[in-house]
């Protein structure tokens, strides 16, 4: 089967959906998928990772075993991803038996943050002040130049506050020990130094097109992050009509130039002067719009179905608000003891749902799952989710 989309025909349930990982945003896709009658295979190094428990099958391998990739892609009709650690190779020798979306080239340009930065940039969009770093004395330079106050940001991959470091904020340490400590927090590999801005918040906005060209746009997610991991977030953003339209505005143009062929999570800053910056890209689901499957009339885990199936997109109206808190292992490893949360006492809270993702050896900051809760208003939503999660 060729992964040329020109032409295609919509992919109808009945048909097999390959899935790149097998967490918890392809278990969402994976139960999202199943609800609309469609098959699902993934491919997951972890033999034990959440999706397996709700697949009709699961290929143990890396994200850079190609004839893994391949064998996946021989049993599917189309092959999406929940992961940007899927190798050049893989995407490649998958995309031989049946579409890949996104595709490669995206998610070769979005998988390292100096290639990443500098696509933006160079099709002008908005990003902050960075410079790329591939030495120690590289970074020393880059500090230098943005202002002694950065944060920096290993260039493939690390996330959830992995593979990064912070430079400028530590009264109690000279700058030369805290440069050093982030060139460790790198890895000693390459990176972005990001020029520290002055903030008034975080929001991200989700992008859905198909191949035959349909784009739907979200209503933005506000988000609050403690230790570099999203806490909670909320649909809609308390945003003006004003910066609503120039954050959909730009998260549409870059889906656009991509030629996008899935979903797009779009991470943006707004400035305390009114500007927006883009902060990162995520070409898959993305976990400030879990509170999408409650307050959207259309999911983001169905909306990504309908995408890489070239099926209609389904209306992302806001139905009512709808917050998220994410559930992190340290609540089951409390004092160095393991403990059960109360899920009892936090499901008493009017409007709070809980979603679990089935992951058995919880971590410091490892997540394990999240709540969700709806409210009259976005900060009902908010103050409902928070709460239950106090409650735990």
């Amino acid at each position: 089967m060729s992964s040329d989309s020109s032409g295609a025909k919509p992919i109808l349930p009945g048909a097999t959906i390959g899935i790149f990982g097998g967490g918890q945003l392809g278990r969402m896709t994976a139960m999202a998928a199943r609800g609309m009658g469609y098959r699902i295979l993934v491919l997951d190094p972890d033999p034990a990772c959440p999706a397996r428990f709700v697949v009709d099958g699961c290929i143990e391998a890396g994200w850079d075993d190609s004839r893994e990739a391949a064998n996946l892609a021989r049993g599917c009709d189309v092959v999406t991803l929940e992961i940007e650690q899927i190798s050049p190779a893989s995407m490649e020798a998958a995309a031989s038996y049946a579409p890949v979306r996104p595709g490669g080239a995206m998610l070769a340009v979005i998988q390292d943050r100096i290639e990443q930065k500098d696509w933006l940039r160079r099709n002008g969009f908005p990003v902050g002040e960075y410079r790329a770093v591939r030495s120690l004395d590289e970074l020393r330079d880059a500090v230098a130049a943005l202002g002694g106050k950065c944060f920096c940001k290993s260039a493939t991959g690390g996330y959830d506050g992995r593979g990064q470091g912070k430079v400028g904020f530590n009264a109690r340490a000279t700058l030369e020990d805290e440069v050093r400590g982030a060139w460790e927090a790198l890895g000693e590999r390459a990176g972005v130094a990001e020029k520290a801005i002055d903030l008034e918040k975080e929001i991200s906005v989700l992008v859905a097109r198909a191949p035959n060209g349909e784009v739907k746009v979200y209503p933005a997610a506000l988000n609050h992050h403690e230790e570099q991991i999203l806490a909670w977030s909320v649909i809609p953003a308390p945003l003006s009509s004003e910066m609503e339209a120039r954050a959909r505005e730009i998260a549409e143009a870059i889906a656009d130039t991509f030629q996008l062929e899935g979903l797009l999570a779009v991470e943006m800053f707004c400035t305390t002067d009114g500007r927006l910056l883009v902060n990162e890209l995520a070409p898959r689901p993305h976990n400030s719009y879990h509170a999408s499957v409650r307050a959207c009339v259309t999911g983001q885990f169905e909306q990504l179905v309908r995408a890489v199936c070239d099926l209609p997109l389904g209306d992302v109206d806001v139905v009512q608000p709808a917050a998220i808190a994410n559930l992190l292992g340290d609540l089951w490893l409390k004092d160095r003891q393991a403990v059960e949360p109360r899920f009892d006492a936090a499901l008493a809270v009017p409007g709070v749902r809980l979603h679990l993702y089935e992951k058995h050896k919880p971590r410091k900051g490892r997540k394990m799952g999240h709540l969700s809760a709806v409210g009259a208003t976005a900060d009902e939503a908010v103050q409902l989710v928070l709460r239950a999660k106090a409650l735990l």
